[in-house]
């Protein structure tokens, strides 16, 4: 009786320090920073190629995993704020900047030269994120009498289409996106119905997802439990692999406060249950593998091995957008000032049999 005790109590002295083993090895690396510009836009391709984008027109590239970067101001376009980029090769990438003028460029030589795509000077289009699943490319807008903007591309970002106001989804009054990180919209690659199952969330006076088929009219739209009701707070990110979903956010104005930031549905939206151990304020949130979840704010990188249920605090540094390779395991971090970093996962550890 005595001998069962004592394994049992070393069976979970062995879990413990596998936990804090498990915890105390994964890590986030600064690999650059003290740049002017506040970096937002990232699209990790593999293990070795990934691009980044920010404010006064700057965007870098990396062919390395992150050791060197080959940095530009796109000339003609310094006061730019390049919010979301996406990146086919280390040589064709496609870059999206909000405020005035709404701007979509691309380039097919590496950055070398940049195509114009679209221009507007409307004062009422207001980019917020983009993105892609092969050919087919989507980007959401600010709403625009109560309907949110969308663009679509059928060619990898040649040409641009507004879709049909009547077939976007319907804003509320004080109701918008946040373009902090380009992921209030994703597209969930391996949906429930089919490939586009198109997903928005959103803040302000109403924290909601929305999602539907690209070619769909109808979209289906359901109220989160993340902290609303002023333009600083709101869902800002959502994550998802197929069925599983994971939505973060706050409030940008007091990112310390942990209370309705992270939310997550594990039947493709119809039910969302909050986080019972949450994070500060997320800008980010990104599947890795498995139940894992990576998210990040100025309230520090936080990780979850539970689908977004329980979330712990793994760095303190303050980042704006998390990204993991489309084709291998890199994933990266930027934030304000140029910083860039790395993050290493978790080795997993096995607990070894002691017999008594």
């Amino acid at each position: 009786m005595i001998r069962n005790r004592i394994k049992f109590i070393c069976f979970l002295v062995l879990i413990f320090l596998a936990e804090i083993n498990t915890l105390l090895a994964q890590k986030v690396t600064v690999l650059q920073q003290g740049r002017p510009t506040s970096l937002r836009g990232l699209s990790v391709v593999s293990d070795k190629v990934a691009w980044i984008s920010g404010s006064k027109g700057y965007v870098a590239s990396t062919k390395d995993g992150g050791r060197t970067w080959n940095w530009q101001q796109v000339k003609g376009f310094e006061q730019s704020d390049f919010r979301d980029i996406e990146a086919f090769s280390d040589k064709e990438a496609v870059i999206m900047s909000s405020g005035t003028p709404a701007l979509i460029l691309k380039t097919l030589d590496g950055g070398v030269s940049w195509q114009v795509k679209y221009h507007n000077r409307d004062t009422s289009v207001f980019f917020d994120a983009m993105d892609f699943n092969g050919k087919y490319g989507c980007i959401l807008g600010d709403p625009i009498k109560n309907r949110f903007v969308v663009f679509e591309t059928l060619d990898k970002g040649l040409t641009w289409k507004q879709k049909d106001p009547s077939k976007s989804p319907v804003a509320k009054m004080g109701e918008a996106a946040f373009a902090a990180s380009g992921t209030c919209l994703t597209i969930n690659k391996n949906g429930l119905l089919r490939n586009n199952e198109l997903m928005v969330v959103s803040g302000g006076s109403a924290s909601s997802i929305m999602y539907a088929l690209s070619t769909d009219k109808k979209w289906i739209q359901q109220a989160l439990p993340i902290t609303h009701s002023s333009s600083s707070c709101g869902a800002f990110s959502v994550a998802t692999d197929s069925k599983h979903w994971v939505v973060v956010g706050g409030d940008y104005t007091h990112d310390q406060r942990t209370d309705s930031t992270a939310c997550f549905s594990d039947n493709g939206g119809k039910t969302w249950k909050m986080a019972k151990l949450t994070p500060g304020f997320q800008s980010c949130v990104e599947y890795t593998s498995g139940n894992k979840y990576i998210s990040t704010g100025t309230a520090g990188t936080w990780y979850s091995k539970d689908g977004g249920l329980n979330w712990v605090k793994i760095d303190n540094n303050s980042f704006n957008a998390c990204n993991k390779a489309k084709s291998g395991k890199l994933l990266l971090l930027v934030g304000n000032n140029g910083r860039i970093a790395r993050y290493t996962p978790p080795k997993e550890y096995l607990i070894p049999y002691i017999k008594i």
